[in-house]
């Protein structure tokens, strides 16, 4: 399987919004904007699993709510295609809040990981309780 790209789809542009799946407050979050993206003229930033976003609470606790936090896409419902040639597709969008270094501001994730950002982020593997 050689000459088959690493790269995943970019299915989450911005305005998406994502369940967040850890225990931070927040529940339910809008992508503004994907940090460290080169975009295209005329085409909306988007991002797909393994990207860290800046993101806005829309849903959560009151001293969660309406604020701004870097977060890491963790699932996608857009299929994308592996190195090995498999196609992998989640049942929903999930993000984590992180810090700008990657560190998991929660203390417990729920729901697997997609494999391409646990070996982006390892503080993301280290906490995710099963990675696929």
């Amino acid at each position: 399987m050689r000459g088959i790209p690493g790269r995943q789809t970019r299915g989450l542009p911005t305005m998406a919004r994502l369940h967040v799946a850890d225990n931070t407050g927040a529940k339910i979050v809008q992508i503004v904007n994907v940090i460290k993206l080169g975009g295209t003229m005329r085409r909306y930033p988007a991002g797909g699993v393994g990207d860290m976003t800046k993101v806005s609470v829309k849903k959560g606790t009151p001293d969660t709510r309406r604020q701004m936090f870097n977060a890491v896409i963790i699932r996608q419902r857009r299929p994308f295609r592996r190195a090995d040639g498999t196609w992998v597709q989640f049942e929903d969008n999930a993000c984590v809040i992180t810090n700008i270094k990657g560190e998991v501001q929660g203390s417990d994730i729920k729901g697997p990981v997609s494999r391409e950002a646990a070996e982006r982020w390892p503080r993301i593997a280290a906490t995710a309780k099963q990675i696929v």
